[in-house]
């Protein structure tokens, strides 16, 4: 790993693979220095990847039912603290 490169290690969860799942976070608001909620709900796809050192797990969320006005993708990596999916605790 290069001098200043933030470690980066993929996954696979199976346990979590076509679950259900919803996630909120934050994202700024287009033309100002603000930023807002987003919520998504969709299928995690069981992918995950740990950033950092300590590592923050990310998972990958698609098939999305729910997400912001405008948001461009049909994907997104939620953080696993703001991850609730159905049948988990």
């Amino acid at each position: 790993m290069a001098d200043g490169a933030i470690r980066r290690v993929s996954g696979f969860d199976a346990g979590r693979a076509g679950k259900r799942a919803e996630c909120d976070g934050g994202g700024a608001i287009a033309g100002t220095r603000y930023a807002a909620r987003e919520e998504f709900t969709g299928t995690l796809t069981g992918e995950y990847v740990d950033h950092g050192d300590p590592p923050w797990r990310w998972y990958l969320l698609t098939k999305l039912e729910r997400r912001p006005d405008g948001y461009p993708g049909d994907a997104v990596w939620c953080l696993a603290e703001n991850l609730f999916v159905e049948g988990e605790s």
